[in-house]
């Protein structure tokens, strides 16, 4: 499995760190850490000893040569953050492959081209920042790889727990290809003794109260569909709690009713859930209204934990 990790030496990167031993990864990965400068340095001059010499000739005003230092220096002290970031993952997960990378330029550009290039399975982001009441918020860079990003996006929000205690996990089911992905994803995972699976699906009924009142032949056929609607979900919590039969994780169902982008963090949240995983992308035609698709992403600006947006490996 190749992990790429991105890290700047905030509290919510560190919490991301630390949300890794949680996350049910291998024993053995390839990880690269990346620390991206926000600055942008010219290239470097030719080697041409003469082109240089000629150069060097050239005045080059003050305020500028200041500018190239500062640019400099914020680039080595990248490269020293993703250093020390490196070291502590190999603490955690000593038989890891871990190197440490910098770029300078726009943190999410860097990102999701430094992914392009490696083609990771996983890029772990953290989610920078907090609203006033508290709970955390999906920045701009979080944002932009999570919607461009090729692999699977995980957000981090790490919490204190014991590294080998049990871990939550709701997965968000709809029937498509991307929530099979997830739960697949999940299954692939080695998680902690008495770690649990909750699986979800959210009905979003989009029928108004007032509709039997005035058409009760029409409220009857409302309700046989949506009976209809709810065997058809058990069964895909079937097939899906199926498929993680092979691990040794308890695993629960749950069908619940409003908008799943509200939902399904709700539930996380009521439930003390350590990790939301969602498809990318919804392509179920029969119910429309489970498909998450587009709700991922609402999910993971939303959710007060972590959540992993999860993408078939294209490698």
């Amino acid at each position: 499995m190749k992990i790429l990790i991105a890290y700047d030496g905030s509290d919510c990167a560190e919490a991301a760190l630390d949300d890794l031993q949680r996350a049910g990864l291998p024993l053995e990965a390839e990880a690269q850490i990346i620390s991206v400068a926000e600055v942008w340095l010219p290239p470097a001059p030719p080697s041409s000893s003469e082109i240089v010499e000629q150069a060097r000739q050239v005045k080059v005003p003050a305020d500028l040569k200041s500018v190239y230092a500062k640019g400099c220096a914020a680039a080595k002290e990248a490269l020293s953050a993703a250093e020390r970031a490196r070291e502590r993952v190999i603490t955690n997960f000593p038989q890891w492959g871990v190197s440490a990378d910098s770029a300078c330029g726009s943190p999410a550009w860097e990102l999701v081209f430094k992914a392009d290039q490696w083609k990771p399975d996983l890029v772990v982001v953290g989610s920078h920042g907090r609203t006033a009441l508290g709970r955390f918020v999906l920045g701009s860079v979080s944002q932009r790889v999570l919607t461009e990003a090729r692999c699977s996006v995980r957000i981090a929000r790490g919490r204190v727990e014991e590294p080998d205690s049990p871990v939550r996990i709701i997965v968000g089911i709809d029937g498509s290809p991307g929530s099979e992905e997830a739960v697949r994803a999940v299954a692939a995972r080695t998680w902690p003794p008495n770690s649990e699976v909750k699986l979800i699906i959210v009905d979003d009924p989009l029928v108004p109260a007032i509709v039997g009142d005035i058409i009760p032949p029409l409220a009857e056929t409302i309700e046989e569909s949506h009976a209809e609607d709810r065997v058809q979900a058990e069964k895909m919590l079937a097939q899906s709690a199926a498929i993680l039969s092979g691990a040794a994780i308890k695993v629960t169902t749950e069908i619940r009713q409003g908008d799943p982008k509200k939902e399904l963090p709700q539930a996380a949240e009521d439930w003390g859930a350590d990790c939301i995983f969602v498809g990318s992308a919804g392509f179920s035609n029969r119910l429309e209204r489970f498909v998450l698709g587009s709700i991922s992403a609402a999910v993971a600006a939303r959710a007060h934990c972590s959540v992993e947006v999860v993408r078939k490996s294209s490698n």
